[in-house]
């Protein structure tokens, strides 16, 4: 069950108010209309209320309800009876909050909720590991069936532009991406028209640009955007929580050749924000190389297909580097540069002094 509420919270309406009924009815003084709102609706609705915060005060909940307290009691007996472990407590910060136990609440999602629940299902459903996978694609059908149409067609539009990478169990840190521009990007990118934003670069230089947006990808708690860069004449990448004011020009794309988004963005990740890119051999084929180094650490080289040894680079300061390379399963050969291998050297020497035979 997916409810959507107003920014008030009831998307109820009335003039102004002149008298309150036990009932939870409010007449108008000016036009004599009652507005109400009915029992289900306000226990789902206080249902939402609990599920946002840990604990509410009787006047927030009457004041976010518009009834009377009288009301609020029968509705807090009501959960109760269906059996929501309700708590209260008295004094002067008393209140109630939603106690552990009892029995599973519905679903209760605002509308980017629902929006970010259903994309890191989407996720986990590609999963290899089926007992994570396929119960994803379940709950992913069920939520798909309850959606509203308007918001099912959100989803729709992030899901068929996106791809993903990697796990989200390992997260990055860093500012969260906004929705909105999430999806007014997904939504350029679904109707492949042009758009133009203010860009922030990771060294605070700031740009206006003129894109037209191709994919996004999601890399653990981050988002990309893959777009031509239409005054650079040049595919790019664009973190989304660096995008400010994106705004559809009205213009068409122009059909062209487009790189595959994923790889394009963990080649980035991996190799092209580091000054230094080591290039190792591995005694190993393509697809044993491919399980040993996940491609936002190493980018593999093309090769031939019945090819016995692999070619990757990784980047990174070549302390780092040395230090992952001596954590592989298997002998590696360092190429480039030498500083890689000055730093391999100096680490065997100290493993080799503080572990003597």
């Amino acid at each position: 069950m997916v409810a959507r509420q107003s920014s008030t919270g009831v998307d109820v309406h009335w003039c102004t108010i002149e008298r309150t009924h036990d009932c939870g009815q409010r007449r108008s003084a000016r036009c004599g209309n009652v507005v109400t709102m009915d029992t289900p609706r306000r226990l789902l609705q206080l249902l939402v209320l609990f599920s946002g915060r840990p604990s509410w005060s009787a006047a927030d909940l009457v004041e976010r309800l518009e009834v009377t307290e009288r009301t609020l009691r029968r509705d807090v007996t009501r959960l109760r009876d269906l059996g929501y472990p309700i708590e209260s407590t008295t004094g002067r910060y008393g209140g109630y909050s939603l106690g552990a136990g009892g029995r599973l609440p519905p679903l209760l999602l605002a509308d980017d909720e629902a929006v970010a629940v259903s994309v890191a299902l989407r996720a986990l459903s590609q999963s290899a590991d089926p007992l994570l996978g396929e119960p994803a694609i379940a709950a992913m059908t069920k939520l798909a069936q309850v959606l509203p149409s308007g918001l099912r067609e959100r989803v729709d539009t992030l899901a068929e532009v996106t791809d993903h990478i990697g796990s989200t169990s390992d997260p990055w840190g860093g500012p969260g991406t906004d929705p909105g521009v999430l999806m007014r990007l997904a939504q350029a990118a679904r109707a492949a028209e042009r758009m133009r934003f203010d860009y922030r670069t990771g060294d605070d230089r700031s740009s206006r640009r003129h894109v037209e947006p191709h994919r996004l990808v999601s890399l653990r708690s981050r988002w990309y955007l893959v777009a031509f860069d239409v005054d650079r004449d040049a595919w790019r990448t664009f973190r989304v929580d660096r995008v400010v004011g994106p705004q559809a020009t009205g213009a068409r794309a122009t059909l062209r050749d487009a790189p595959d988004a994923a790889a394009l963005v963990a080649e980035g990740v991996a190799v092209g924000v580091y000054d230094t890119a080591a290039r190792i051999r591995l005694p190993v084929p393509p697809a044993e190389a491919a399980r040993h180094i996940s491609r936002t650490v190493g980018v593999l080289e093309p090769a031939a297909p019945d090819a016995t040894t692999t070619v990757v680079r990784i980047g990174g300061d070549p302390d780092w580097i040395a230090r992952y390379l001596v954590g592989l399963p298997c002998r590696f050969e360092i190429i480039e540069p030498n500083a890689v291998r000055v730093e391999v050297r100096r680490l065997a020497r100290r493993l080799l002094l503080q572990h003597p035979a």
